[in-house]
């Protein structure tokens, strides 16, 4: 698998303590929405033991002209030089990996959970759904604490108008806690909340992103409802 080298173009912060930045995308360069990329700094100014590489899920889905990753900006070496990066600085791309992708058979419903960050692969998935117009049932509950927390949150709202086989539920956590108007669901995603939207919950397949107790939580709710393991595809994102 060849390694490229991609220009920074832009960054942006689009949740409180998430950011977004957005690169060059390489000639040729083709992947699955739904994986990732292994990026690494080139000669960082500063570095720690959690060294210089990390994996991003590509947030940009593969139609789009740019490649694009968002995390929350914990205060780690490699964090502190991508926030400050020159637009125009380059790093390593050694990608794409994951089999975190939509399942083939258009007959079966695609259920998302997911919790904070674990929203980023999803974006690329729903998003590339929409442009081609895929017939899947998609639907994506995505849990945060505050609205002011959650990425994408317009963007993905906004994508199930274009696209009426995608539903868009997200729920609020600590809406105590915001400044902010929601009138969408709140609590932790239960299996009530997936029922009054699915229906029969051992139909679709289902994938969960999000922090490794949402992902054991989300797990169990399901096992109970009589969901088989085989149709419960996980990816977990860590505190980094």
């Amino acid at each position: 698998m060849p390694i490229y080298k991609v220009k920074l173009k832009s960054k942006q912060e689009i949740a409180a303590g998430t950011m977004a930045f957005y690169f060059e995308k390489p000639e040729g360069f083709a992947y699955k929405a739904g994986q990732f990329a292994d990026c690494t700094l080139i000669n960082p100014a500063e570095t720690d033991t959690e060294g210089n590489m990390r994996a991003f899920s590509l947030a940009s889905a593969p139609y789009e002209d740019f490649l694009m990753f968002a995390t929350r900006m914990r205060d780690t070496a490699f964090k502190r030089v991508l926030k400050i990066m020159a637009l125009g600085t380059e790093l390593t791309l050694d990608a794409p990996y994951g089999s975190f992708t939509l399942h083939n058979n258009a007959s079966i419903p695609a259920v998302f959970l997911t919790g904070g960050i674990g929203v980023t692969p999803v974006r690329s998935i729903v998003l590339q759904a929409t442009h081609d117009k895929l017939p899947h049932k998609i639907f994506l509950f995505d849990s945060n604490n505050r609205p002011e927390d959650a990425a994408f949150l317009d963007e993905l709202t906004e994508a199930q108008k274009e696209n009426t086989n995608c539903t868009f539920i997200g729920t609020m956590t600590q809406m105590e806690t915001s400044s902010r108007a929601w009138h969408g669901e709140t609590g932790f995603i239960t299996q009530a909340m997936l029922l009054k939207s699915i229906g029969n919950l051992t139909l679709p397949i289902y994938y969960i992103a999000g922090p490794r107790v949402m992902v054991q939580a989300m797990r169990e709710i399901l096992n109970e409802a009589g969901v088989n393991d085989d149709n419960i595809r996980t990816e977990e994102f860590s505190g980094y």
